[in-house]
């Protein structure tokens, strides 16, 4: 596996992606660093930041597009606890504009995952070949990705991925 010092940047593997980009994600809780202050300023009741497609989230949303529009299609399914967190419901409020730019994205309660074979981190699988795992900090900072193209971690990733996608409920129907 490439450690973070030697994996490909994510803008060049989803740029090198053709066919499918799938990103599982199973914390409750994540202390991404560009995010704080969003997510401080939403905790105290300003939500204006979730329907901001100029801001922060314009790059992301500009990739999402491009890679849509050259015929990838991107999937995130979300393994939560429910009740859910504050950084859930955060999340939950700002997925429309992801899928205003082409992901398709499904929840799934943890509880409802307690029987599947699932790895031990959040990941992307690109073109179901290759693997780029996110490790975070206990507090949920970045600690970095790792890149794998070995077939039976590909393989593990991309049925563990489809297990969640056939059990998650689409945005629209989940609950907080």
């Amino acid at each position: 596996m490439q450690r973070s010092a030697s994996a490909p940047s994510f803008s060049d593997q989803l740029a090198a992606c053709q066919h499918s980009a799938v990103h599982l994600e199973m914390r409750d809780v994540y202390g991404i660093a560009s995010e704080a202050e969003e997510f401080a300023a939403w905790k105290a009741g300003d939500s204006s930041s979730r329907y901001d497609r100029e801001g922060r989230r314009k790059a992301w949303l500009d990739t999402v597009r491009s890679a849509v529009a050259r015929g990838v299609s991107i999937r995130r399914a979300r393994i939560v606890s429910v009740p859910v967190s504050d950084y859930i419901r955060f999340e939950h409020e700002g997925t429309p504009l992801n899928i205003e730019a082409g992901e398709e994205v499904r929840w799934l309660s943890r509880r409802d995952a307690s029987d599947l074979a699932l790895p031990g981190n959040d990941f992307w699988l690109f073109d179901r070949q290759v693997v780029r795992f996110n490790h975070f900090t206990g507090d949920g900072a970045s600690g970095g990705p790792e890149v794998s193209t070995d077939p039976s971690v590909a393989k593990l990733c991309d049925e563990a991925f489809e297990a969640v996608w056939a059990r998650a409920v689409p945005h629209g129907a989940f609950s907080l």
